[in-house]
């Protein structure tokens, strides 16, 4: 956990408090919104992933069973958006959800970009040569989805030259990536 998912993590661990007993979730991609919505449904909270891709009245309607339910029976509900700001067109959806709580992830601190390094490569069985991290993070944007491609790079790299994946592997990857100025600090 980081700075970008730890206050929404924190709020999901206490579904009581929630307005409405409602909670919308967004943020960038490949951020973990899914990963967390799963963590959720295992709590027994409702989770609808993608609820901005489905019709509004059908939002609106689980909004309202929810409500129905209220406490009494511990329904919750959790809404998860891919897009950041969720535009909501129809009024009464807008107006309801904009009482229930807002949760949104960030883009990731220095120390969450080099866990995710860390668990892309290990995801990848890939393994870096030390300093891996502290090397790449100061060079690659902030961003859940940039740091997942950059270990991709790394990893496709290291294969095509059949050599482990150190500085050398590091700088083309962030080069393919970034362009020719990738030593420049972003």
């Amino acid at each position: 956990m980081g700075n970008a998912n730890a206050p929404v993590i924190e709020a999901l661990q206490n579904p009581a408090n929630w307005p409405f007993h409602t909670a919308g979730l967004t943020g960038p991609p490949r951020s973990g919104k899914s990963l967390i919505g799963s963590w959720a449904a295992g709590q027994g909270i409702e989770v609808v992933d993608g609820a901005d891709a489905l019709d509004e009245a059908e939002v609106f309607h689980r909004w309202n069973a929810v409500q129905e339910g209220g406490s009494k029976a511990g329904k919750k509900l959790l809404l998860i958006a891919d897009r950041t700001p969720w535009e909501i067109a129809l009024p009464d959806l807008r107006s309801r959800l904009g009482g229930s709580l807002q949760l949104a992830i960030g883009e990731p601190d220095d120390a969450m970009a080099a866990q995710l390094i860390h668990a892309h490569a290990e995801a990848r069985s890939l393994t870096l040569a030390e300093g891996a991290a502290d090397y790449l993070v100061p060079r690659t944007r902030r961003s859940f989805a940039d740091i997942e491609a950059l270990v991709g790079a790394i990893d496709r790299i290291s294969l095509e030259r059949a050599a482990p994946a150190t500085m050398s592997v590091w700088r083309a990857a962030l080069e393919a990536l970034h362009g020719p100025d990738q030593q420049k600090l972003l």
